[in-house]
């Protein structure tokens, strides 16, 4: 690793103002057009006059317009010469100074935390760290530091560097590297294993070559992993979203899946029928907020690969009206009846802030798909059909900047 040289540490030091993830996204959420906005950032990029923060901006358009690849290339070009960004801020003198430790992925891969603290009056600057570039010194001023990084391959390098770095940190420093780094597929069973309540299938790095030999029945599942068996949940390793998912029932329909798949390595775990007793699937996501559970959406469909967007919410009153229901009573009803799992989880991961996509199993076990600290929670969906949408999506912003303000006392009352 090479020290930062002079010009390198200026910028660091120095924030550029950004539009942002949270405005950016919304915008695309709301149907605007975000192309005439591309051509005007990608002529002064052409012609080198685009400033850090319109460069980086200029990456997330060109991922939320569908060309991821163009707008990491954009973005390893930019934060080559600067590291450093400051979001939109509601207030003029900031309450609070968040400094957000990020890396070099796509949009999907560091924690949107803006979406929780745009409207608190806290300030959130973030700070790349990038390989071969030191951390700045002295380090940019703030009151809090978290963790926006993934536990995903591209994140590795920056969660090392910040977990060295973590025990010097000058100020409270939340989600921790450590913890960040147990969270991937195949780790996450292992660190919930034996929490009571709760149900997380094991889930296995397999490469292409083992897959080929179980769809050729050289190898039978249970080779792989003790237990396995069809039908089995395969996905690509680092695919979100459910690109790739698969539940594949046989030999005949691996080999199918893999004719059409050019990755070299999958997650492979078992599959487990979680259909209610209307033949429906309900999937939850929940927010933990310093160790407490907030209800953040569930989603409803007759198919078992869920998630918030394939499911239709939007066109079925039916759906939102249970939607609302389990919001309204998740504190007295969901939250009471999983206490025991909620609280092994909270301890168990250990972080700050996270997020657990679920549901529950025939047996009213809490079935854990997948844990992280990046997946989207947001106010964006429309309120005239999403009314019970704001209220709740507020409880968790105001939770989270009440933890941030909380670290930050906490923090000064040990220097007095």
């Amino acid at each position: 690793m090479t020290p930062a040289t002079d010009a390198q540490a200026g910028a660091a030091r120095e924030p550029a103002d950004r539009i942002g993830v949270a405005q950016l996204a919304r915008m695309s959420a709301k149907g605007f057009d975000l192309r005439p906005l591309w051509h005007v950032l990608i002529n002064k990029l052409l012609d080198g006059t685009i400033g850090p923060g319109e460069g980086l901006d200029l990456s997330l358009i060109a991922q939320l317009l569908g060309d991821k690849d163009a707008g990491l290339a954009i973005q390893q070009e930019i934060l080559s010469s600067h590291q450093l960004y400051r979001s939109p801020c509601a207030a003029k003198l900031p309450l609070l100074r968040v400094l957000a430790l990020a890396a070099a992925t796509d949009m999907g891969g560091n924690t949107p935390i803006e979406f929780l603290l745009e409207a608190s009056g806290i300030e959130v600057t973030t700070l790349y760290v990038l390989p071969g570039i030191e951390l700045p010194s002295p380090l940019p001023v703030h009151d809090v530091a978290i963790v926006i990084a993934s536990d995903s391959e591209e994140c590795r390098d920056a969660l090392r560097r910040i977990d060295e770095a973590a025990a010097r940190w000058p100020r409270p420093l939340l989600n921790a590297p450590q913890f960040v780094a147990r969270l991937d597929r195949d780790k996450l069973h292992r660190v919930l294993d034996g929490i009571a309540g709760l149900e997380m299938p094991r889930t296995v790095a397999v490469p292409r070559a083992q897959l080929l030999d179980i769809s050729n029945a050289t190898l039978a599942p249970c080779d792989v992993a003790a237990g396995l068996s069809f039908p089995l949940i395969v996905r690509p390793r680092g695919s979100h979203a459910g690109k790739g998912l698969a539940k594949i029932d046989d030999s005949i329909a691996l080999v199918r899946y893999l004719a059409e798949r050019q990755e070299q390595d999958f997650f492979v775990s078992r599959f487990v029928d979680y259909a209610g007793a209307d033949g429906l699937f309900r999937k939850y996501r929940l927010a933990f907020v310093d160790g407490r559970a907030y209800a953040c959406h569930m989603a409803i469909a007759d198919r078992w690969d869920i998630w918030y967007l394939n499911a239709s919410m939007s066109q079925s009153a039916a759906k939102r009206l249970e939607e609302e229901r389990f919001m309204r009573t998740f504190d007295a009803d969901f939250a009471l009846r999983h206490a025991t799992a909620f609280a092994g989880i909270a301890t168990q991961i250990g972080l700050d802030y996270f997020i657990v996509d679920c549901a529950e199993t025939r047996d009213d076990r809490l079935l854990v798909f997948e844990a992280d600290n990046t997946a989207i929670v947001h106010d964006m969906d429309p309120p005239d059909t999403f009314p019970y949408k704001g209220p709740q999506m507020r409880r968790i912003f105001d939770a989270f900047a009440a933890m941030i303000e909380r670290r930050s006392r906490e923090n000064q009352e040990l220097a007095a």
